[in-house]
């Protein structure tokens, strides 16, 4: 009989840190969707800004139209991304395509010191910002997710009940290169 209790016992103590063990990876999950809700905010955000930016632009460089494409076709990739590597892609070829744009800019000095522009540019930069601590917060919880999904004993309660590990938001190369400043 005192045998029974100890199994009985055992029993629900290892279904007790199942159930804490499986509570927990729900909560690294969820943490892991909402931080990639933040980056997402942020680069809609982002991409809600370029219109205002391209038609700023677009009075004072009529002839740069190649420039005004790529930036729209980027901001569209952007905006149809349905995942962080689509979306890591789609934030990088805007990127590449907002440094084209803000050096066509560089080449009109009435541009440059018009209001709108000015506060069109810090409202981007301002967003730039809080990409990057949104990204960093996302890979923050992805290392949280997949370190416990990695490590005994909680890998075989993931394991066994389908968790699986996230993508990490990266930076490029393109991304990575130093930035050339003159004066």
């Amino acid at each position: 009989m005192f045998t029974t209790y100890i199994i009985i016992g055992a029993l629900v103590l290892v279904v007790i840190w199942l159930l804490a063990t499986y509570n927990g990876l729900i909560t690294l999950r969820n943490r892991v969707k909402e931080a990639w809700s933040q980056i997402d905010v942020q680069l809609k955000r982002r991409s809600s800004l370029i219109p205002n930016l391209v038609e700023a632009v677009k009075g004072y460089a009529k002839h740069e139209k190649g420039v005004f494409t790529e930036v729209t076709k980027a901001r569209t990739a952007l905006m149809g991304a349905k995942n962080p590597h689509e979306a890591a892609e789609a934030n990088n070829m805007l990127t590449g395509a907002l440094k084209s744009l803000f050096a066509v800019a560089e080449a009109y000095p009435e541009l440059k010191a018009s209001e709108n522009f000015k506060q069109l540019q810090e409202e981007i930069s301002d967003t730039e910002t809080k990409v990057a601590a949104s990204r960093q917060f996302y890979n923050t919880n992805v290392l949280d997710l997949n370190n416990s999904l990695e490590t005994i004993p909680s890998a075989w309660v993931g394991s066994a009940f389908g968790f699986r590990k996230e993508e990490f938001f990266k930076a490029t190369d393109e991304e990575k290169k130093d930035i050339e400043v003159k004066f």
